[in-house]
């Protein structure tokens, strides 16, 4: 049987969503990138650059207030960064256009992206009457061929394709854009706040880390009032008969999101090698309903074993660990626990970029798939804040 997951592949050809070691988005000609930014103003033949234009209000006074400034990117889970660009936008022009790819173009750059009306929704949900959002169907746009506008935003990375822009506005007979060119905003750690860290699971939408180094080094408890919290199934329920786990797996493997598996427990595990599917990555303790199982899963199908340290009930600086390093490299990988894999899933969904399937066994009732989201990392992150802390 051929599973399907979510973008019409076979299961075995579908994409394989890890953390990269470096989150960067190309670029097509005249767009701002995803990675936005806090000012810098480029008029004709002079370029100033600084960290904000806030910081340098006499820039923005000595400024002609602009006419009509055009923005483009694809505004993909729109974060700080974005909303910074636009603000820069709006300091300098009375309107601001907002050109956004369309799903055909965005296609190529993540299986996990927003479709173009969520992403323009967002912006109109947050911008005044002074923007306008649009639909961006090549990589030019209309900046070569308006009469009505008088500038564009730029990064430095793109400052090169907005100059392109202007000599085909020469050639076409119209006076060239005023380029305004901003620079990255940064993170919490540093990094360029962006929609491909965002979707590699490293930030949230603010640039803050959903869980710090602090945090992964030290040992959290369980404690009785999670108890509720955490019996609840989290993501969508598959039921069948216990005593035939393939029934639910199935189902849940027809609902799949294009990332990576990442399969909780040894019967999931066990359940998936049965039906010839390799998780990405499986976290297993040799138990099942803390009884230790007679037959253990067959750790030969994995290129990499690791392990971990993780009593009952906690959440350690080693699964952390184990967990972080199976998402950074590009084999199957099974993590053995010496203790117990049960809160694994806290773990994961913290790390993960968004789109991983994360499958787990439900007691007696089947098995639960959640799909890593921004919303599933913020209910992890209050989560773990509720939890006992001991370093």
């Amino acid at each position: 049987m051929d599973y399907v997951v979510g973008n019409g592949s076979s299961l075995d050809e579908r994409v394989r969503v890890r953390q990269p070691t470096g989150c960067t988005d190309a670029l097509t000609l005249g767009q701002a990138p995803e990675e936005t930014m806090t000012g810098a103003v480029t008029g004709r033949g002079t370029h100033f650059s600084c960290d904000s234009l806030n910081s340098h209000p006499k820039l923005v006074t000595d400024m002609a207030k602009l006419e009509r400034c055009l923005v483009g990117g694809t505004f993909d889970r729109f974060h700080q960064g974005h909303k910074s660009l636009l603000n820069t936008a709006l300091e300098v022009a009375e309107l601001v256009e907002v050109w956004i790819t369309n799903d055909e173009m965005s296609a190529a750059k993540s299986p996990v992206l927003q479709s173009f009306e969520d992403r323009r929704e967002a912006i109109i949900a947050w911008a005044d009457e002074r923007i306008t959002t649009h639909e961006l169907g090549d990589s030019l746009g209309p900046a070569p061929n308006r009469k009505d506008c008088d500038s564009i935003i730029c990064t430095p990375e793109t400052l090169g394709n907005c100059q392109t822009i202007n000599e085909i506005r020469l050639k076409n007979g119209l006076i060239p854009l005023e380029i305004i060119e901003v620079q990255h905003s940064l993170d919490e750690a540093g990094g360029i706040i962006s929609s491909s860290r965002i979707r590699a699971g490293l930030i949230d939408c603010e640039g803050k880390l959903w869980v710090d180094d602090e945090q992964k080094n030290q040992t959290y408890y369980f404690h009785m009032g999670l108890d509720e919290e955490l019996k609840k199934p989290n993501g969508d329920l598959f039921t069948g008969p216990e005593d035939s786990p393939e029934v639910a797996m199935t189902s849940a493997m027809e609902n799949l999101a294009p990332g990576s598996i990442i399969a909780v427990g040894d019967v999931c595990a066990a359940t998936l090698l049965d039906m010839d599917v390799v998780a990405d990555i499986a976290i297993v303790d040799g138990m099942t309903k803390r009884v230790e199982l007679e037959q253990k899963v067959d750790l030969s199908r994995f290129d990499v074993i690791l392990n971990a340290k993780n009593p009952p009930g906690q959440i350690t600086p080693s699964l952390f660990q184990a967990v972080s390093n199976a998402l950074h490299n590009d084999q199957t990988t099974c993590i053995e626990v010496e203790g117990e894999e049960d809160l694994a899933p806290i773990v994961i969904h913290l790390l993960a970029p968004i789109g991983t399937n994360v499958v787990y066994g439900q007691p007696n009732k089947g098995v639960v798939l959640r799909v890593t989201t921004l919303e599933s990392k913020e209910q992890c992150r209050s989560l773990l804040s509720k939890f006992e802390v001991r370093s």
